[in-house]
């Protein structure tokens, strides 16, 4: 073992703790003798106690499996993260929408998987008849005709509008009466798709979903008898979307409307939002007693669909920017030292010889994604510090 010359007797109080945020290993021990050692990544230091740096703290000389960075200033993001999925977007609790069938007869024709069904389209046949989708979060449940109010004549109306058979000055989309320029805007959407020209709506005429849809599951098959009331398909808006779980511990960094960086699996980068967080947190650990791994789910949307093409289930990366300042000190997490009466130090070089002193620093932004935080204290910018080699 190195030795070195003994000054001062070192104080013999407890080591310090590891930092509490950056999950290091203690960094400085006590010996015997008046010696302190620091040990960093693998490395030793020792430290001569009779020498001392500018700020009074005991200076100490850089060992091996330690190197030097340098102090950066500029902005800072905190950002975290994680791995992520790709895929399209469900409903509020991220599972698939159900398709309940409410027409009797027989299944004539239905879509397959990736099929994308817009409002006003056919979902399926029974006995060759259609079954229309109208976009709409009311389920269907009754038979509209004229004279008929509701949540589900307003869905009705606006798919009417949207998707052209009707003008807003005939039609209002806002509306939840059924009057006569429903009826008539209807009869020309059942007579494109082939149903019985009517103007009334029927139960089980048509299925009310938030659309454009997604089929991701059918369990219908051609020639099998339709029975109501059984959901006969799954499926998923059309809109792109990313899933994250985030460690449960992370909740509160992350909120709604931060922006996202999503690396595609051809490396290709895309932006997205934030859209939804989670309230209840799951556990991979057996009978979820393992409380370390608990998750929550986050939803990104992207800014930029096409650029996902037609990925689905597609494993991704994400940088969730959750904060940011425009001018800071930054240093590597890593050269952080916890301090035996509480809080944080770095290292810095004193000068040439390998010469380090102690320096307190107070924390600030940290950035989890890139392993660096912002500090405070008596540094500057282009100082050095002792990180861990890698």
């Amino acid at each position: 073992m190195a030795t070195a010359e003994i000054g001062t007797p070192a104080s013999t109080g407890p080591p310090p703790e590891a930092p509490a945020r950056p999950r290091r290993r203690k960094r400085r021990r006590l010996l015997g003798g008046g010696v302190a050692v620091v040990v960093a990544g693998g490395g030793v230091v020792l430290a001569v106690t009779g020498l001392h740096g500018d700020d009074g703290k005991p200076a100490t000389r850089a060992g091996g499996g330690t190197s030097l960075a340098a102090v950066q200033e500029g902005p800072l993001s905190s950002q975290v993260g994680q791995s992520g999925t790709l895929s399209y977007s469900a409903g509020a609790d991220g599972t698939p929408y159900p398709v309940v069938n409410q027409a009797k007869g027989t299944y004539t024709w239905v879509p397959g998987a990736g099929t994308q069904i817009d409002c006003g389209e056919t979902l399926y046949k029974v006995d060759q008849k259609p079954v229309i989708l109208v976009c709409g979060s009311t389920p269907a449940y009754r038979s509209l005709a004229e004279g008929g109010h509701g949540k589900d004549v307003r869905a009705l109306n606006k798919t009417l509008v949207d998707e052209g058979y009707a003008d807003k000055s005939e039609l209002d989309p806002g509306s939840d009466y059924f009057g006569a320029a429903t009826a008539a805007a209807l009869e020309k959407l059942q007579d494109k798709r082939g149903a019985d020209v009517t103007g009334r709506l029927k139960l089980g005429q048509a299925v009310f979903l938030p659309g454009p849809l997604r089929i991701s599951k059918v369990m219908a098959t051609n020639g099998t008898g339709a029975g109501t009331g059984r959901p006969i398909m799954e499926a998923s808006s059309n809109r792109r979307a990313v899933t994250v779980k985030l460690d449960a511990s992370q909740q509160s960094e992350v909120k709604k409307g931060d922006q996202a960086q999503i690396t595609l699996p051809d490396n290709r980068i895309t932006s997205g939002v934030v859209s939804r967080i989670g309230t209840v947190a799951t556990s991979s650990g057996k009978d979820g007693s393992d409380s370390g791994s608990a998750t929550i789910p986050v939803y990104i949307t992207l800014k930029h669909p096409k650029d996902a093409g037609t990925l689905d289930q597609a494993p991704v990366q994400v940088q969730i920017t959750t904060d940011g300042v425009e001018h800071a000190l930054i240093v590597p997490v890593t050269a952080l030292i916890g301090q035996a009466g509480g809080g944080y130090a770095v290292e810095v070089a004193a000068g040439d010889g390998g010469l380090t002193r102690i320096v307190p620093v107070t924390l600030g932004l940290f950035d989890d994604a890139n392993g660096r935080v912002q500090v405070s204290g008596a540094l500057s910018a282009n100082d050095r510090v002792v990180v861990p080699s890698t």
